[in-house]
């Protein structure tokens, strides 16, 4: 019974981090907006942009990585 409660949270989860280092960096890309905004008092317009292009650089990563390892017959780490 336990296994089976193992695999069902392993699978739950799963579903929300499918890859570790994309959501770490995303973590810490929002932590690092927040002190901008917060604490050096950057424009919001500049953040927001910097956000985003940076946001779309951490996707673009992980999905290189993704098809790096498909190509090379590995299965991406969940």
């Amino acid at each position: 019974m336990m296994n089976i409660l193992n695999i069902a949270l392993k699978e739950f989860f799963g579903m929300f981090i499918d890859d570790g280092a994309l959501a770490l960096l995303t973590l810490l890309l929002i932590a690092a907006v927040a002190v901008l905004v917060k604490f050096a008092h950057v424009d919001a317009l500049l953040v927001a942009v910097l956000f985003l292009l940076t946001c779309l650089l951490i996707l673009a990563e992980s999905l290189a990585r993704a098809a790096r390892q498909r190509f090379q017959g590995k299965q991406p780490r969940a």
